[in-house]
């Protein structure tokens, strides 16, 4: 069984991203070809950058480190659900992802972008995918959604329509075929 890691990015209180995480994650549970955690950054809290060495020579300092650095390692796939924060995705992600640099290569991403407007977060998604390439992290597919509170229900839960749930299925699909692919590729790097 492939582990999949759904990273939430944001932080801050009153966020959605969590909501959307959790559905992807149990989602990806039910699939049957995933074990499928939820990674919140807002529950991690990582400080921001506080190792002194280089993160090329993985010599870990901090507890905090030797800990994320456990969970992106044990990882063979990704899904990062991000907003979009000032045409791009949130910094509390692009701190997540400058603390490591070798756990997270050779691996598949999908990306589900969203926003409070229309535009869905496509343009912290491209950001996000033009940031993961030199980490040799694969992008191979992305889950747009717009104005996403009309997506969050009473009771405070996401409820995706059937379109968002196709394509998310489908991240499956191609994060499976990849991982297995890329699989031979981290053994020859």
């Amino acid at each position: 069984m492939l582990k999949l890691k759904v990273i939430s990015s944001t932080v801050r209180p009153g966020r959605k991203g969590p909501l959307i995480g959790r559905w992807v994650t149990d989602l990806a549970n039910s699939q049957g070809n995933f074990e499928a955690e939820l990674l919140d950054l807002g529950e991690i809290g990582l400080p921001l950058m506080n190792e002194p060495v280089h993160p090329a020579m993985q010599q870990y300092e901090h507890e905090h480190t030797k800990a994320w650095s456990a969970k992106i390692a044990e990882a063979d796939a990704y899904i990062f659900v991000t907003a979009e924060y000032d045409y791009s995705y949130p910094a509390p992600l692009k701190n997540a992802l400058e603390y490591l640099l070798h756990e997270w290569g050779y691996k598949p991403a999908g990306i589900i972008s969203y926003s409070i407007g229309p535009f869905a977060g496509v343009r912290a998604a491209q950001n996000l995918k033009n940031d993961l390439l030199p980490l040799k992290v694969i992008t191979v597919a992305e889950v747009p959604i717009p104005i996403v509170d009309s997506f969050i229900n009473e009771e405070g839960a996401f409820v995706p329509t059937e379109q968002i749930l196709a394509n998310t299925t489908a991240i499956f699909g191609q994060l499976s075929r990849w991982a297995k692919g890329l699989k031979v590729i981290k053994e020859d790097a």
